[in-house]
């Protein structure tokens, strides 16, 4: 495994220990903020406005880490933000505070995706980039299988001491940001004819983007208009009757799933072509939300699940090594910042959109629709070249 190298062993690490921090808090961030006082309303505002400042802030970083020419600091940064933003959630009870800690959180991931993952890409040639961003994605994974592993069996003998979770989480997030130290600050060519970058600036690079991008991000944002959030899988397992203990088993199974065949996967899209593998998935998402609109059998949803974590092996690294592929090697952080960032965006639009076509027709319409809108764009990516592999 010659083309796993010491930096994606480092931010894979580093992005294992911060999954472990944030999926810990996963499962109690609603419990705990509603024994603050916040409301269910206020609950959706504050992960609004927390989505659409990381969906932008990646753009914005992204694009200023190509201008000038940095990598790694973007990552420290970021990450370290992140960690600090555990203990503040606990510390800081008002809920404009709360509104600050979240928003930090999220401006973290923003100021560290475009970074990270041009470092993952220079890594890598175009024959080996599934494989090292599939690695990746292994790595971050499996962190979101033993964060709610370890919230199960603190609460199991602790009930209800919701505080000094957040507490713990910041361990595994402090040793993320010291493990990040070890990167070198290899700096590229940076664009030294730029002094400042404009918040927006990134959405320039649409226009200047090659057409291949614009193809593929059309597709891939089509599809995540119609991809809402995962509590609405777990919410048809609820209404179907299964318990809680089934329903955060099933959650943890599916990030187990989707850690074991996310390198896997890399390693076979690398052979056969990263736009087979990555629709092979999206025919798996399709094939999960027509099962839920049928779905009440306890083992019919851990089916579903382990295609749903099959699905997300096989298309979340998959996508960003093919945007990198079909891109400047300069621009990679921008490219994959302003998709990131646009991504965001769209997916708190379709929580939205799902949430209203279920309140309105319920939620079988919902899934089926979401099911035959991946097929269309299915069919749309079918249109597209094959990028190089």
């Amino acid at each position: 495994m010659k083309y796993i190298t010491r930096v994606v062993w480092i931010l894979s690490i580093v992005s294992l220990l911060t999954d472990t921090a944030s999926e810990m808090l996963y499962p109690i961030m609603p419990i705990y903020l509603k024994t603050i006082g916040f409301s269910i309303v206020l609950i959706g505002v504050l992960e609004g406005i927390a989505e659409a400042t990381a969906g932008f802030s990646k753009g914005y970083f992204g694009k200023l880490s190509d201008v000038t020419g940095k990598r790694v600091p973007f990552v420290q940064l970021g990450y370290a933000l992140s960690a600090l933003s555990k203990p503040m959630m606990a510390v800081l009870v008002y809920p404009l505070w709360i509104f600050f800690a979240r928003t930090i959180d999220r401006i973290g991931k923003g100021i560290r995706t475009g970074a990270r993952d041009a470092l993952l890409s220079d890594e890598a040639t175009p024959r080996t980039k599934a494989k090292v961003f599939g690695f990746h994605r292994s790595m971050d994974t499996f962190g979101a299988v033993l964060g709610p592993i370890i919230a199960l069996l603190y609460l199991y003998y602790n009930p209800g001491q919701y505080k000094t979770l957040f507490y713990i989480a910041f361990l595994p997030g402090l040793l993320a940001v010291l493990a990040s130290f070890f990167l070198k600050k290899n700096n590229i060519p940076s664009n030294k004819s730029k002094t400042s970058v404009p918040f927006f600036s990134f959405l320039q690079y649409w226009n200047e983007s090659p057409v291949p991008y614009k193809k593929l991000v059309i597709g891939l944002l089509a599809f995540t208009l119609f991809n809402s959030s995962d509590v609405f899988l777990l919410l048809k397992a609820k209404e179907s009757g299964l318990a809680d203990t089934a329903i955060i088993g099933i959650y943890i199974f599916y990030n187990l799933i989707y850690a074991l065949f996310a390198f896997p996967l890399g390693i076979i899209a690398d052979r056969i072509g990263l736009k087979t593998v990555f629709i092979s998935g999206l025919a798996l998402f399709a094939i999960v939300y027509f099962g839920m609109a049928i779905a009440t059998n306890i083992y019919f949803f851990f089916l579903l699940f382990f295609f749903y974590g099959m699905y997300a092996a096989a298309t979340e690294g998959i996508s960003k090594a093919w945007i990198s592929n079909i891109t400047d090697k300069k621009d990679t952080a921008t490219a994959i910042g302003t998709f990131s960032g646009l991504q965001s965006i769209c997916m708190m639009l379709a929580s939205s959109l799902t949430g209203l076509i279920w309140f309105q027709f319920g939620a079988t319409t919902a899934f089926l629709l979401t099911g035959s809108v991946t097929i269309i764009v299915i069919s749309y990516l079918l249109t597209i070249p094959k990028p190089a592999s």
